[in-house]
């Protein structure tokens, strides 16, 4: 499947940058099994396929495919849109699983281009909102209906164009899952497709059980650059084999977009436990079934409509993963930032994530210059960016000495710089400019990260951890990514 939509696909984002997943479902809309995608996608993927179930159960049909992005219904942000398409049997009768697959949309319409606004405070300044949208009515792609609410919105999405050709891609990606179901199960027969699925979920719940029967009760408060806070209290019952992540106590929701919805701090959840098996499984719902999760209703990481979530999805997802290792004593910080960077005019819109140091733990250096946690996409080549775009890769570097030390070190972040060409909107989205990511257990803390532009005529501007700016021909927008955070004391 993620083949098929990286070759079909026609936006920068999910062809040469690898921002989508692709996943398949059981009949109940649990996860069965992903490709090593993007996390913060998988986790919550099996959300919006559930939303689909409640609101659609009777209605749907044979090659049917269905779009969503609400985040309260299971989305992340709103440029992750997620194509939904129901494998029925031979007859058309039963729905036997579901296959999806999420890409994240190089422009969704919202307050700037690139859709990632840094100061929106509600999601319709983020752009459009789908929620179980009917894309294909029994093999008829409803391509007018899909691009009149592209079009039709109080900020309509800059280039329809590519939006329809990326949902293509995935209605593509998603054909391929079902000609595979359909042929597994004409191979092996229904009952044994279905065993298998049951057991890989039932592998999968076993495996964290047994992570957990080494893991310590554990708290951690996080604080991020904008003053809130997430906290968190990690408790494990030996008895049971199971483990609470109750996270009362972080604060409320937020006027800014640093809320993240409840998928994505479940998937975030997901997430650290799956890290924390030895074992090679699949990432799916069975890792959650030893796991509860409390998140008080109203707080930034379960917020109430129509709460701004554009940076909750990249940047607090990030938080809570390193808040749950803090937590448990696992690791120490990563850069704990994907450094959303976003540019464009009515022309071109781009988005990247930017790569920086990871965490170091009991017997590992953190790594330079990485994707970490909830991100897993590439990064674009010089030579696409540069042909596809007005700008110039003037230099991409590790950035020095930026990890924190210890007994093992963090990895060290990088130093980006993007030279302007035309006149263009840049938005950055980030966090760990103002507190650095922790070091655990007398490690050192990594360094923060800088935004700054150095303008054509030599003046240098700062910019906060969440900044937009209009920048000329020959102005140089420059990002230095934290380091990962140290552990351990070194040794005297």
């Amino acid at each position: 499947m993620g083949i098929v939509l990286q070759n079909t696909a026609a936006s920068v984002n999910i062809k040469e940058r690898l921002d989508f997943s692709c996943a398949i479902f059981d009949s109940s809309g649990l996860l069965v099994a992903n490709a090593p995608h993007i996390p913060v996608h998988l986790g919550s993927m099996s959300e919006s396929v559930r939303s689909l179930i409640n609101d659609k159960r009777d209605t749907l049909k044979s090659t049917d495919v269905y779009l969503s992005n609400n985040p309260y219904n299971g989305g992340t942000h709103l440029p992750d849109v997620t194509a939904i398409t129901p494998v029925f049997d031979e007859n058309g009768k039963q729905i036997l699983f579901y296959v999806a697959s999420r890409g994240h949309q190089a422009d969704i319409g919202g307050i700037t281009p690139g859709s990632m606004p840094p100061h929106s405070t509600t999601v319709e300044e983020e752009g459009i909102l789908f929620d179980n949208f009917l894309l294909v009515e029994q093999g008829n792609f409803r391509e007018s209906a899909v691009r009149e609410i592209l079009l039709n919105h109080p900020y309509p999405a800059r280039n329809p164009d590519q939006n329809i050709a990326d949902f293509k891609a995935q209605i593509a990606a998603n054909e391929r899952g079902v000609q595979e179901l359909r042929k597994m199960v004409s191979q092996y027969g229904l009952q044994t497709v279905q065993t298998y699925m049951k057991f890989v979920q039932d592998n999968a719940e076993e495996s964290v059980r047994r992570a957990i029967d080494v893991l310590k009760d554990g708290s951690f408060i996080y604080e991020m650059d904008n003053g809130a806070r997430i906290q968190v209290k990690v408790t494990i019952s030996f008895e049971n084999r199971s483990a609470t992540i109750d996270f009362t106590g972080t604060s409320e929701q937020l006027n800014s977009n640093f809320n993240a919805p409840k998928a994505v701090t479940q998937a975030a959840v997901l997430y650290v436990f799956r890290t924390l098996v030895d074992d090679n499984i699949p990432l799916n719902a069975g890792c959650l079934n030893p796991l509860e999760i409390i998140i008080p209703s109203g707080c930034m990481l379960n917020p109430s409509y129509p709460a701004a979530v554009v940076a909750g999805n990249v940047e607090t997802s990030q938080a809570i993963v390193d808040a749950l290792y803090g937590a448990l004593g696992v690791m120490a910080a990563s850069a704990g930032t994907m450094n959303n960077f976003t540019f464009g005019n009515d022309c071109y819109q781009y988005y990247e994530t930017i790569c920086g140091g990871s965490g170091a733990g009991a017997n590992f250096d953190g790594t330079d210059a990485v994707h970490t946690h909830m991100t897993n996409s590439r990064l674009t080549d010089p030579e696409v960016l540069e042909s596809r775009y007005p700008v110039l890769v003037e230099s991409f570097s590790l950035r020095p000495n930026s990890g924190g030390k210890g007994k093992h070190s963090g990895g060290d972040g990088v130093i980006r710089r993007i030279r302007f060409l035309e006149p263009m909107t840049a938005n950055i989205l980030s966090n760990h400019r103002l507190v650095p990511p922790f070091g655990l257990n007398g490690g050192e803390a990594g360094l923060v990260g800088r935004n700054w532009i150095q303008r054509h005529d030599g003046t240098e501007e700062n910019l906060d951890s969440t900044a937009t700016t209009q920048m000329k021909p020959g102005d140089v927008f420059v990002i230095e990514t934290p380091g990962g955070g140290g552990f351990g004391s070194i040794p005297k």
